[in-house]
């Protein structure tokens, strides 16, 4: 059986994807070079969690590493790439730029590449709803231009972007970009505000929050991204026939290439947030505001037409159902 290969299958989602084709019976390489961005404990966890499974197998591999990538897709020749390796956090990126360069550029480059020499039929990869940058206009939509990103990891996801396309067009690599809105869930990263907020509260402590509270956004539960991403990958990307050059849509191409939101397409400010997280663990919150922080956008919100549309499947879980699993798991994972 032909391995689909997962990278970043240490992380979040990647541990959840490759965690569901696991169960579907499909045996999954996941790839991931368990950096200390955060708990390196949790990923250890999650790749426990996978490899008592039959089916899996795990290499720990950096995507700038050409070599070791070379030896994966020499070895395993996957037709189905799933890239979910990044260099996550807007605001990590203003401390250290090059490292988004390193992994979400020069690292996806590098899987392009890859993709390329060994066939593969189908390349989905993460991007990011970041990408939309500070616009008045929403819902977003992949039909309007995303060229004006506002922090350095939206601009690396937006060049990842640019890359697929690049090499669609001149290699006819079938790629599929998704842009993820605000996911959440258990296993999720503590780096998250839900994350981190669910923990302050749980002990005691104060949560700071950036600005008013007003900002709104996108709240996408794992399940939900988990799904898109895995009928997504069962559909490779084909041109558009109606694909107009004196109209151009920047969401499709005359090559196969395509990007999808993936989003709920509701909206819940971070104030909203933080009173379900007092609901469901049935504590207070002491809230203590914060400046602003460069590289954050106001809103984000997700139309979702497009991957309704494509796969059948629209995000659904409710911010107060996923929030309740959430601290369930965080309850649990914490003893």
């Amino acid at each position: 059986m032909t391995p689909w290969l997962i990278t970043g299958a240490a992380g979040f989602i990647g541990f959840h994807v490759s965690a569901r084709l696991l169960a579907e019976g499909e045996t999954v390489v996941g790839l991931d070079n368990l950096t200390d961005y955060y708990d390196p404990l949790l990923k250890q966890t999650r790749l426990e969690q996978l490899s008592a499974t039959s089916g899996f197998e795990f290499v720990k591999a950096d995507l700038s590493d050409e070599s070791a990538l070379e030896q994966v897709f020499e070895r395993h020749r996957p037709k189905v790439v799933v890239n979910l390796a990044a260099q996550a956090g807007v605001r990590y990126s203003l401390i250290d730029p090059m490292a988004y360069v390193r992994t979400n550029v020069v690292g996806f480059t590098n899987i392009l590449e890859r993709c390329r020499h060994f066939d593969v039929e189908h390349l989905v990869y993460a991007s990011s709803s970041s990408i939309y940058g500070s616009t008045s206009r929403t819902p977003f939509s992949e039909h309007d231009p995303a060229n004006h990103p506002v922090s350095v990891y939206a601009a690396t996801k937006r060049a990842d972007e640019l890359l697929a396309h690049t090499y669609s067009h001149l290699f006819d690599l079938p790629t599929t970009g998704l842009r993820f809105f605000t996911v959440f869930g258990p296993w999720g990263r503590p780096d998250m505000a839900y994350y981190r907020f669910a923990e302050a509260i749980l002990d005691e402590e104060p949560i700071t929050i950036f600005g008013t509270g007003q900002a709104l956004r996108d709240f996408t539960y794992i399940d939900d991204i988990v799904e898109s991403v895995v009928r997504v990958a069962h559909r490779p990307a084909e041109p558009n026939p109606a694909w107009d050059l004196n109209a151009p849509d920047p969401g499709s191409s005359r090559w196969p290439w395509r990007v999808f939101n993936v989003g709920h397409g509701y909206q819940a400010t971070v104030s909203r947030l933080i009173d379900v997280l007092e609901d469901v663990t049935g504590m207070t919150a002491t809230r203590v505001h914060a400046p602003d922080q460069p590289g954050d956008v106001p809103v984000t919100h997700a139309d979702v037409r497009d991957l309704e549309a494509h796969i059948g499947y629209t995000p659904h879980v409710e911010l107060e159902e996923g929030l309740a699993r959430f601290v369930s798991w965080l309850k649990a994972y914490r003893q």
